[in-house]
């Protein structure tokens, strides 16, 4: 075995875990590591992001999009809490993710050197919302032990991001350890008579209602999930912000579950007598705040198929609770036999009317077309449906500017072989500008980004990422001068008082030029097909900023609208 130092190591496992891509932004505290990633560049690339978040965001995009651990290295103290807002985008949406911290060396630790942290508080499984596992490496020839562990405890049970501290005096000792086989995640398989009790319920429903989700989807599961909704012809809706998991044009698509749901959708699962929730984890946006499904005894009967052990039962109480990978849940449920006729064909046929009913874009009270800012944003989401490549990435960070894809836009998604969107159900700002670069960056396919512009300055600096190192996204940039979710939350609960939502802005299309993306502004719907266009077949990133009056401030109210509501009760 031939001998070098911890930090090539280090590289050699990752590659031995099949990483092509780690994200990042160096420090002097992991030299070593940055050594071995020049030592192996033809089998594996660094990008060098420019912000800590926006480097654990790229990770996470690329946990989200390939299912495999997205790897992020970053230093100690200010570069490891920077980050950190990946991690818990990670724990939050169940995504693989690994990250690499560099520490100050073991001869200072414990005296509050120089930007040293206590990881293990920091990011501990204590925190209840952070990383599943921290780990310090402060032996060099146990690192394939700890890469490797990292890896599997980050794609088995529920996905989710893994710290490995990197003591800096460690990563420059000689070793000889050799990387150990690439970890698969293990499938968890559904007991056979947990499946005949779901097969009975299905079977004394009159009106069930399938909510598909969560982490660790394949588009093999994807296409197993369309088989078994088939058979047994269910209504099918898809958790918050992941939309993709479930075909959006299929007949029996009921729309997704989640911020803005139709009403009549929501209404739909109220009365569902049986909900089968596949893979999330009905969280408060999946749940609308815990209505949807009342915890912790829904009146519904619950079947809860989850990845995680720890998962089920935790907030809801379940009639029926199975323990499940969701490829070998997937796979179990396709095989399940249907009866010849169900009684719910009616049902699930109206659940679909419903979602088609409200892909039409309704009018806006007060809302002048004429005015200034008054953009057609479902005329501009069709566009996109129109245009963009079937497997294009849509990404978005958080605000109400997400709601107009949310709504309009139809996934084809999974089933189809490609994971298509990249969304936090976290409500992280700042997260679709890295996303659509990243997914760029690793796939090559065409990414768009919908931002606002609070949302694209957190992170907006990583342009330069995306031309440093041959990457491009379409971001589309909706300006209204405020925060504007916030600003609406202010208008229904503090009608008329303004107060710290309002935003001064840069000129975002010379800001973009700068780093070296294309950029242009649209004032008028008519315009924004010849703009589409332009960025599709340029070879840089393009900006397209859109003045959007704030008046546009959801797909079914204006912020007047909501005002007055208030100001009425």
């Amino acid at each position: 075995m031939a001998q070098r130092n911890a930090g090539h190591l280090i590289v050699e496992c990752l590659i031995a875990q099949g990483v092509e891509v780690a994200f990042g932004v160096p420090g002097e505290s992991y030299l070593a590591v940055l050594d071995g990633f020049h030592q192996h560049r033809e089998q594996i690339r660094f990008i060098t992001c420019r912000q800590e978040g926006g480097a654990a965001f790229m990770a996470e995009a690329h946990g989200k999009l390939s299912g495999r651990p997205g790897v992020c290295l970053v230093t100690r103290g200010p570069g490891a809490t920077n980050a950190s807002i990946g991690v818990h985008t990670a724990f939050q949406d169940s995504t693989p993710m690994v990250l690499l911290v560099g520490d100050v060396g073991s001869d200072f630790r414990d005296r509050e050197a120089f930007q040293e942290v206590d990881f293990q508080s920091f990011f501990g499984p204590s925190t209840k919302a952070m990383a599943k596992r921290v780990e310090r490496i402060d032996d060099a020839r146990r690192i394939p032990e700890y890469i490797a562990r990292a890896f599997a405890t980050a794609l088995n049970g529920r996905p989710g991001p893994v710290v490995l501290v990197l003591p800096e005096d460690m990563l420059t000792q000689s070793v000889d350890a050799e990387p150990l086989p690439r970890v698969e995640a293990v499938q968890a398989w559904s007991d056979p008579g947990a499946l005949r009790d779901l097969r009975q319920l299905l079977l004394q429903s009159q009106r069930p209602f399938v909510i598909a989700g969560g982490g660790g989807w394949t588009p093999q599961a994807a296409q197993a999930l369309q088989r078994f909704a088939e058979n047994w012809q269910l209504p099918v809706g898809n958790a918050f912000r992941f939309q993709d998991t479930f075909d959006n044009h299929h007949p029996l698509y009921a729309g997704d579950v989640g911020i803005g749901i139709n009403p009549r959708l929501a209404a739909r699962i109220r009365e569902a007598d049986l909900v089968l929730a596949i893979g999330p984890r009905l969280g408060e946006m999946t749940t609308s705040g815990y209505t949807l499904l009342e915890a912790p005894r829904p009146r519904q009967k619950l079947v809860h198929i989850h990845a995680s052990a720890e998962e089920l039962n935790r907030v809801y109480q379940a009639d029926l609770a199975i323990q499940s990978s969701m490829n070998a849940a997937a796979r179990s449920l396709e095989v399940l036999s249907a009866p010849p006729s169900l009684p719910w064909a009616d049902w699930a046929a109206a659940a679909h009317a419903d979602y088609e009913a409200n892909l039409q874009p309704q009018a806006l009270a007060g809302l002048d077309p004429s005015q200034p800012g008054v953009i057609d944003m479902p005329a501009v989401v069709a566009l996109l449906q129109q245009h963009l490549p079937a497997d294009a990435v849509l990404t978005n960070g958080a605000g109400n500017f997400a709601s107009w894809v949310h709504r309009y836009f139809r996934h084809f998604g999974l089933a189809r072989g490609h994971k298509t969107q990249l969304a936090p159900t976290v409500g992280a700002m700042g997260y679709g500008v890295p996303a659509g670069i990243a997914a760029n960056l690793v796939s090559g396919r065409v990414a768009f980004t919908i931002a606002g512009d609070g949302d694209f300055l957190m992170n907006g600096q990583e342009l330069a990422t995306a031309v440093q190192h041959g990457g491009k996204s379409i971001i589309v940039l909706l300006n209204n001068g405020m925060y504007g979710t916030i600003r609406m939350h202010q208008e229904r609960e503090y009608p008329s008082h303004v107060s710290g939502s309002s935003l001064s802005n840069p000129d975002f299309c010379a800001l973009a030029r700068a780093y070296g993306y294309a950029a242009e502004q649209v004032t008028r719907t008519e315009d924004f097909e010849a703009a589409l266009l332009r960025a599709l077949r340029c070879e840089r990133g393009t900006l397209i900023e859109i003045p959007l009056s704030p008046e546009v401030i959801t797909t079914r109210a204006t912020l007047s609208a909501i005002r007055e509501a208030a100001l009425k009760r």
